[in-house]
């Protein structure tokens, strides 16, 4: 497209990112910060913190990627209010809303986000990655192409060594030893 990309030189738009992704937000999480945060695919919080799209109120759009991730994101009626009104909420209707999973103490934050990212580390590779690949490209399907894209990636999955450990591990009550292939 002739346009200029205004999505951080290009780091919220483009290819697909297949790594899961977490923000622990603390503060204020406005404008480009909010877009930022809106391309992650888990948020927390601490208490204190405020959430935004004001750039009506400058008369533009949040143009790196808030109109379309945070309709998205949330429900229609929130998403529209946040846009269209350029507000701020705080944490506790950011968890209502369904923007953020969790609120955490401040002294918490980055110790809990460490920890979501562990649990997630012990989770099958392939199936993580392929989970969010049905996530991402999925949401922009009629829903009979999305189921059919999960059945194509479970197929692929049922085929790697970790799909075999996994149910071999639960069988022997023990954790599984997954390699990624």
């Amino acid at each position: 497209s002739g346009g200029v990309s205004t999505a951080f030189g290009g780091f919220t738009k483009g290819m697909p990112l297949y790594k899961p992704v977490i923000a622990a937000i603390n503060g204020f999480c406005l404008a480009g910060g909010m877009e930022l945060a809106l391309a992650c695919d888990i948020r927390i919080c601490t208490p204190d913190a405020r959430f935004g799209l004001p750039e009506v109120r400058w008369a533009i759009i949040p143009g790196a990627g808030g109109t379309q991730r945070m309709p998205r994101a949330i429900p229609q009626a929130w998403a529209n209010y946040l846009i269209l009104t350029g507000e701020q909420i705080d944490a506790e209707t950011a968890l209502q809303a369904g923007l953020v999973s969790h609120i955490v103490p401040k002294d918490e934050i980055l110790d809990r986000a460490m920890k979501i990212a562990e649990t997630i580390c012990e989770r099958g590779p392939l199936a993580v990655r392929a989970a969010k690949e049905a996530i991402l490209r999925g949401q922009d399907m009629p829903l009979d192409h999305g189921l059919a894209l999960e059945d194509l990636l479970e197929i692929r999955l049922m085929a790697s060594e970790d799909a075999k450990e996994g149910p071999r591990a639960f069988a022997e009550k023990r954790k599984p030893e997954y390699k990624g292939r």
